[in-house]
């Protein structure tokens, strides 16, 4: 039994691994990564500085979606943000994944 579960745990763990990994794919084939990065500021943020600010706010996920679909300014200082052409999944998706980054 320790066993079956044993695997079960490392299989969701490759899934979770390879879905990260998806949305990494994501945030750079929408060119997410030309003004971000994981762990320090380029033009705008790092996502763990977003996932930071964020953090414990239940609308989180969807201030998150509105500020890539629609853009924002002022946010995070003078630079604006434009909005993205994503699709409402991709979005979402995206938005998931900045909050899993610390």
């Amino acid at each position: 039994m320790k066993t079956v579960l044993l695997v079960l745990l490392a299989c969701a763990g490759i899934a979770m691994g390879g879905q990260a990994r998806a949305n990494a794919d994501l945030a750079k084939a929408k060119n997410c990564m030309g003004c971000h990065a994981l762990d320090k500021k380029v033009l705008g943020p790092a996502f763990k500085d977003v996932a930071a600010k964020y953090k414990g706010q239940k609308d989180a996920e969807a201030k998150i979606v509105t500020s890539l679909t629609k853009g924002s300014t002022g946010v995070w200082g003078p630079m604006a943000m434009p909005p993205n052409a994503l699709s409402a999944a991709e979005a979402k998706t995206l938005a998931g994944w900045v909050m899993a980054q610390k």
